[in-house]
């Protein structure tokens, strides 16, 4: 059930549009955050123990895919009324859900280049076009300005880059953290000039990516293992979310991140 009202959803969508982002304070329990964060602390270990040498988000970050099975598999957070009433503002009712991840800086990381998580779709036009593909992001730990806050220049989603990046060096726009407490979320389109930050304390910083995209927008690098079993409980709405992504007999380990390219 939606804890706000259209008129609400059509706010937030507004301000996504306009800033590039939304913020939904505590709209995840906690107790489920924290059986979130229970149940990723070795799937962090494994992955670091694999292929964490390959630093490809910079040292000491580390991207994760989930498995889209049992907990991970909650309808409660990827089908969330109010969640997908703002993304279907954005991208869209039509639109997919392709991706389900996390990023996670430790002690060591150090700042990202400021980037986009996505090309242009047409670069030689030399301008931007509606959204067309979103990150829902949360937290499984507050986020402090000690733990490595995202940092994102507002408004700079519908700009050229080369553009938003003279703009921002000229202050025009500012790159400012975002902190939040473990049961925020973040609707954001990737378009937007961010950077991770240093995690200086001795725990993880996992943050929850969640990627939902027009229907006609393939990234391959991206996709969500759907097990069969898991699939025979969806909804008819989270199958039609789903429905580009592959449907398999069970999810198997992976031997290494496939998505390795992330910034533009």
């Amino acid at each position: 059930m939606a804890r706000y009202t259209l008129a609400e959803h059509d706010a937030f969508a507004a301000a996504a549009i306009r800033d590039g982002f939304v913020i939904l304070p505590g709209h995840f329990p906690a107790d489920k955050i924290q059986a979130w964060k229970e149940a990723f602390r070795p799937l962090l270990d494994e992955h670091i123990a694999r292929e964490g040498h390959l630093a490809n988000r910079g040292s000491s970050r580390y991207y994760v895919t989930l498995p889209f099975e049992g907990l991970w598999a909650d309808p409660t957070v990827y089908e969330d009324d109010d969640v997908l009433a703002i993304v279907g503002k954005l991208v869209g009712d039509d639109g997919v859900m392709c991706q389900l991840a996390t990023d996670t800086p430790m002690r060591g990381s150090d700042y990202q280049d400021i980037h986009r998580d996505t090309p242009p779709l047409f670069p030689e036009w030399g301008r931007e076009t509606p959204p067309y593909q979103l990150a829902l992001n949360f937290p499984l730990v507050d986020v402090t300005y000690e733990n490595g806050p995202i940092e994102i220049a507002a408004g700079t989603h519908m700009l050229d880059k080369a553009d938003a990046m003279q703009r921002l060096e000229a202050g025009e726009f500012t790159l400012k953290p975002y902190p939040m407490n473990a049961g925020d979320l973040m609707i954001r389109d990737v378009r937007g000039l961010h950077r991770g930050t240093p995690n200086n304390t001795d725990e993880p910083r996992p943050m929850v990516v969640i990627g939902y995209s027009r229907r006609w927008l393939l990234r391959p690098e991206v996709r969500i293992d759907v097990p069969r079993a898991t699939h025979e409980g969806l909804s008819e709405r989270a199958k039609a979310w789903l429905r580009f992504n592959p449907i398999v007999e069970r999810v198997e380990p992976k031997a290494a991140e496939v998505y390795q390219s992330f910034s533009y």
